[in-house]
């Protein structure tokens, strides 16, 4: 049985998700009783956030591949990033990683393309929506990211730091991200919105809004881990 590197802690309440996940998914393959090997090493976010914010990539991708290390002296087999934002270095961390990683925003944009969308909104922390790490590996399928404007991105970030990271759920909030999901809907017409934040799932559902499909980035990468294990 292949054991699974988890490098979460960025932030906690999405990789006890993570967790969560995977065990149901693979609960529903494994019909023997078995249970998965997971071996999660929970990081410092403060640290690389800090990092990223000060534009110190070259040490946020040695830090990280550091901590990818140790799931991998524990024995996984490959290894994933429980988060969008340290996706802004993955090529870095993926040439030095001693591990096969598992990329989220590849993962996602396969689900974009299988469900034939060409133009989808993308919400995260700042890092991710300025990133363009999610532009690059869309575009070579022709796929157009639309990410909300500045004003907008800044109330994004910092709920999501401020709240979500934390557990904190306020409705007051969710009904705001709810209404620049419409105004991307109405001024660039999304055909579904990236959650590009591990945490976004926690607040926003599906069936808050019939006309645009959420990608819940945590669900789209576990299912690709299932594809490790079976």
């Amino acid at each position: 049985m292949n054991t699974v590197g988890i490098i979460g802690g960025i932030g906690p309440e999405s990789t006890i998700e993570y967790y969560r996940l995977i065990i149901s998914s693979y609960l529903e393959h494994e019909r023997d009783g078995n249970y998965p090997q997971i071996i999660i090493n929970s990081i410092n976010m403060k640290k690389m956030l800090d990092l990223i914010a000060e534009n110190k990539l070259n040490e946020v991708t040695d830090y990280l591949v550091s901590e990818i290390q140790k799931v991998a002296s524990a024995g996984a087999d490959f290894a994933l990033l429980a988060s969008n934002t340290p996706h802004i270095v993955f090529n870095q961390i993926e040439q030095k990683s001693p591990l096969p990683l598992i990329s989220i925003v590849e993962a996602t944009c396969e689900k974009v393309v299988n469900k034939g969308m060409q133009r989808v909104g993308l919400f995260g922390t700042k890092f991710t929506m300025q990133g363009g790490f999610y532009d690059k590996i869309f575009s070579d399928h022709d796929i157009e990211v639309i990410t909300p404007n500045e004003k907008d991105q800044d109330y994004i970030h910092n709920k999501y730091m401020d709240e979500l990271v934390k557990g904190i759920i306020i409705d007051d909030t969710k009904n705001m991200l709810l209404k620049i999901v419409n105004k991307l809907y109405e001024t660039s017409s999304i055909q579904g919105l990236i959650l590009g934040g591990t945490e976004l799932p926690l607040i926003l559902k599906d069936t808050d809004v019939n006309q645009i499909p959420f990608l819940d980035t945590t669900r789209i990468h576990v299912e690709s881990i299932m594809k490790r294990f079976f």
